[in-house]
Protein backbone atom coordinates (compact mmCIF):
# COMPACT_ATOMS: atom_id res chain seq x y z
CA UNK A 1 0.00 0.00 0.00
CA UNK A 2 1.22 3.01 -0.74
CA UNK A 3 1.67 5.97 1.79
CA UNK A 4 1.53 8.76 -0.12
CA UNK A 5 1.72 12.33 1.59
CA UNK A 6 -0.01 14.71 0.00
CA UNK A 7 -2.62 17.57 1.41
CA UNK A 8 -4.97 14.67 2.13
CA UNK A 9 -2.30 12.95 4.28
CA UNK A 10 -2.16 15.52 6.35
CA UNK A 11 -5.52 16.53 6.33
CA UNK A 12 -6.48 13.10 7.63
CA UNK A 13 -4.04 13.55 10.30
CA UNK A 14 -5.76 16.73 11.44
CA UNK A 15 -8.52 15.59 11.89
CA UNK A 16 -7.41 12.50 13.73
CA UNK A 17 -6.01 14.72 16.42
CA UNK A 18 -9.17 16.91 16.38
CA UNK A 19 -11.43 14.28 16.80
CA UNK A 20 -9.48 12.80 19.51
CA UNK A 21 -9.06 15.91 21.53
CA UNK A 22 -13.03 16.11 21.14
CA UNK A 23 -13.39 12.45 22.41
CA UNK A 24 -11.52 13.04 25.29
CA UNK A 25 -12.66 16.10 26.05
CA UNK A 26 -16.61 16.14 25.23
CA UNK A 27 -18.87 16.74 28.31
CA UNK A 28 -15.77 18.11 30.67
CA UNK A 29 -16.05 21.69 32.79
CA UNK A 30 -12.97 24.08 32.44
CA UNK A 31 -12.15 22.92 35.91
CA UNK A 32 -12.38 19.77 34.96
CA UNK A 33 -10.03 20.29 32.08
CA UNK A 34 -7.54 22.29 33.88
CA UNK A 35 -7.54 19.34 36.88
CA UNK A 36 -6.30 16.87 34.60
CA UNK A 37 -2.80 17.76 34.05
CA UNK A 38 -2.09 14.12 31.73
CA UNK A 39 -5.21 15.49 29.44
CA UNK A 40 -3.84 19.22 29.52
CA UNK A 41 -0.33 17.54 28.53
CA UNK A 42 -1.87 15.48 25.78
CA UNK A 43 -4.44 18.08 23.90
CA UNK A 44 -1.71 20.29 23.82
CA UNK A 45 0.47 18.04 22.05
CA UNK A 46 -2.27 16.99 19.86
CA UNK A 47 -2.61 20.83 19.04
CA UNK A 48 0.84 21.12 18.45
CA UNK A 49 0.46 18.25 15.87
CA UNK A 50 -2.25 19.46 14.51
CA UNK A 51 0.17 22.59 13.76
CA UNK A 52 2.60 20.87 12.13
CA UNK A 53 0.69 18.73 9.83
CA UNK A 54 -0.97 22.38 8.99
CA UNK A 55 2.33 23.39 8.20
CA UNK A 56 3.19 20.62 5.74
CA UNK A 57 -0.24 21.19 3.62
CA UNK A 58 0.92 23.12 0.31
CA UNK A 59 0.07 27.13 -0.23
CA UNK A 60 -2.22 26.13 -3.05
CA UNK A 61 -4.19 23.87 -0.76
CA UNK A 62 -4.48 26.81 1.75
CA UNK A 63 -5.06 28.91 -0.74
CA UNK A 64 -8.01 26.78 -1.81
CA UNK A 65 -9.23 26.74 1.73
CA UNK A 66 -8.54 30.08 3.03
CA UNK A 67 -12.37 30.25 5.61
CA UNK A 68 -9.61 27.91 7.62
CA UNK A 69 -7.76 29.93 10.10
CA UNK A 70 -4.22 28.63 9.07
CA UNK A 71 -2.65 31.34 10.46
CA UNK A 72 -3.98 31.33 14.13
CA UNK A 73 -3.87 27.14 14.25
CA UNK A 74 0.23 27.86 13.89
CA UNK A 75 0.14 30.77 16.54
CA UNK A 76 -1.30 28.85 18.96
CA UNK A 77 1.11 26.05 18.57
CA UNK A 78 3.93 29.00 18.98
CA UNK A 79 2.43 30.15 22.36
CA UNK A 80 2.12 26.64 23.69
CA UNK A 81 5.34 25.36 22.61
CA UNK A 82 7.44 28.44 23.47
CA UNK A 83 5.59 29.67 26.86
CA UNK A 84 4.65 25.59 27.66
CA UNK A 85 4.90 26.21 31.52
CA UNK A 86 2.97 29.97 30.88
CA UNK A 87 0.55 29.04 28.77
CA UNK A 88 -3.10 30.48 29.59
CA UNK A 89 -5.34 26.98 30.15
CA UNK A 90 -8.76 29.42 29.33
CA UNK A 91 -7.18 29.55 25.84
CA UNK A 92 -6.72 25.77 25.58
CA UNK A 93 -10.37 25.65 27.00
CA UNK A 94 -11.89 28.04 24.71
CA UNK A 95 -10.01 26.72 21.67
CA UNK A 96 -10.98 23.35 22.83
CA UNK A 97 -14.54 23.83 23.13
CA UNK A 98 -15.25 26.77 20.52
CA UNK A 99 -13.01 26.74 17.40
CA UNK A 100 -12.04 22.81 17.49
CA UNK A 101 -15.50 21.45 16.50
CA UNK A 102 -15.79 23.83 13.72
CA UNK A 103 -12.72 23.55 12.06
CA UNK A 104 -13.43 19.77 12.92
CA UNK A 105 -16.13 20.15 10.36
CA UNK A 106 -14.66 22.09 7.99
CA UNK A 107 -11.88 19.61 7.62
CA UNK A 108 -14.37 16.72 7.07
CA UNK A 109 -15.99 18.75 4.75
CA UNK A 110 -12.71 18.97 2.53
CA UNK A 111 -11.82 14.76 2.62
Amino acid sequence: MDNIKNDRYYVGKIITDLAFITAHTEGLSRRQLEENEVLIDSVMFRLIQVSENSDKLTEAFKKQYSAIPWRAIKGLRNRIVHEYGNVNLSVVYDTVFEDIPALLRDLEGIV
